[in-house]
């Protein structure tokens, strides 16, 4: 499994790029990995806000279908429209094809995430 350097990950396997205030996020390869081959993406609109935990996306794959959790607070600024016309984007690399944008609420929820190495310990225990 693929880990990319420099991000953020929660245990259910959405990392986070944080730029100023500011933050991309996805789900990571060991997800879209499990999931299998991704058939749907539903992505919540511009300007939706969601607190840590929640759930504000769904991804179907011919296996599963499964809920992606906001890892930090935000107001959503963008999504990521390719993944609507082509959801299998994010099996081709899940860290090049983010879900959504969000202006972050609160920086400091950024500090409650696995940086890339503990992300990596994370999933060496989980296999």
């Amino acid at each position: 499994m693929k880990v990319a350097k420099g991000l953020f990950y929660t245990k259910d396997h959405e990392w986070v790029k944080v730029d100023g205030e500011m933050a991309l996020i996805g789900i990571s390869d060991y997800a879209q990995h499990h999931l299998g081959d991704i058939v749907y993406v539903e992505l919540p609109d511009v300007d939706d806000e969601f607190e840590k935990g929640e759930d504000f996306a769904a991804v179907e794959s011919v296996k599963a279908a499964s809920d992606v959790y906001m890892p930090v607070g935000g107001k959503v600024v963008a999504i990521n429209e390719e993944l609507m016309d082509d959801p299998a984007l994010l099996n081709t690399d899940a860290f090049e094809n983010w879900l959504i944008k969000v202006e972050l609420v609160d920086k400091a929820e950024i500090e409650e995430l696995m940086n890339d190495e503990d992300y990596e310990k994370f999933l060496a225990e989980e296999e």
